[in-house]
């Protein structure tokens, strides 16, 4: 088969179509009609021109997937006759996909896993993670009891939270994405830790409960804020620079650590004064 010289780049477009009857004795059909830029019609009416009467085979990667009879010469506009209408579908669809620019495909990463291994760590990780979560409550609630109690609370309106957004946004848990929500939920605990510990200290001095609650906040905000800011610094040169799980481990962490600092100022102090005011 000898070469024509027409690429994709010679076609404009090709859509499936129904061409009406030109004659009460002749019934119409499915066609493709197809459109060529202003070069790929020079082109092909002199192409046409030479083939009427004959084959032209038409070629996507190689493998030939038409071959329509030329019965005249086509310069800028043409049809394909003689085909189903699958078979114009497809075809217009193969044309248009050689008409496609190809760019150059940079794998950033590449990863083989097993689905069975794959889902056999993201099991065990979530294992993990809700075992890590009752040992980190029962400490809370017996080294602080009911402050305790409200921190194991608010750290479940926290896991809420952070999983609504990732369901809204939407992220995917990957290994490394579940590993920086784990960590974002140790964060919060911390922050409540430094909450209540200045809590206490306002109470040793013998200030009232709810002065001790305000005073034991305002003075814990300057740490929860600066260690906060520092994780989120710290997951946006991840995601800036990282690729592929740790570009997913970032953001899972830095939207941990918004919503803890949400929770940690915001709810826990109100959950606070509303038990001590009763």
């Amino acid at each position: 088969t000898k070469s024509t010289g027409i690429t994709g780049k010679d076609l404009k477009s090709a859509v499936a179509d129904f061409q009406q009857s030109q004659s009460p004795d002749s019934t119409g059909g499915p066609v493709v009609r197809f459109e060529l830029t202003g070069p790929g019609a020079k082109k092909f009416s002199e192409v046409t021109k030479k083939l009427i009467g004959k084959p032209l085979v038409v070629f996507l990667d190689d493998v030939p997937v038409s071959a329509p009879i030329v019965q005249s010469e086509i310069s800028n506009e043409g049809v394909i006759t003689g085909v189903s209408s699958d078979d114009a579908k497809r075809l217009a669809i193969q044309l248009s996909a050689g008409a496609l620019p190809v760019k150059k495909i940079d794998i950033i990463s590449e990863k083989t896993i097993g689905p069975t291994l794959g889902q056999t760590s993201i099991n065990r990780s979530l294992i993990a993670g809700i075992v890590g979560f009752i040992a980190i409550a029962i400490f809370m609630i017996v080294y602080y009891r009911l402050l305790g109690l409200l921190a194991v609370a608010v750290l479940l309106l926290y896991a809420l939270y952070v999983l609504a957004i990732f369901k809204l946004i939407p992220v995917t848990l990957t290994l490394a994405g579940i590993a920086g929500f784990i960590l974002s939920v140790g964060m919060a605990v911390d922050a409540n830790i430094l909450i209540f510990e200045r809590m206490k200290e306002e109470l040793r001095v013998g200030r009232a409960r709810a002065e001790a609650i305000e005073i034991g906040f305002t003075r814990a905000w300057s740490s929860i804020r600066d260690s906060n800011v520092s994780s989120l610094i710290t997951a946006t040169i991840l995601f800036w620079f990282g690729t592929g799980s740790v570009k997913g481990f970032a953001v899972a962490l830095a939207i941990g650590v918004i919503i803890s600092m949400f929770t940690a100022i915001t709810v826990t102090r109100t959950l606070l004064r509303l038990v001590y005011r009763n």
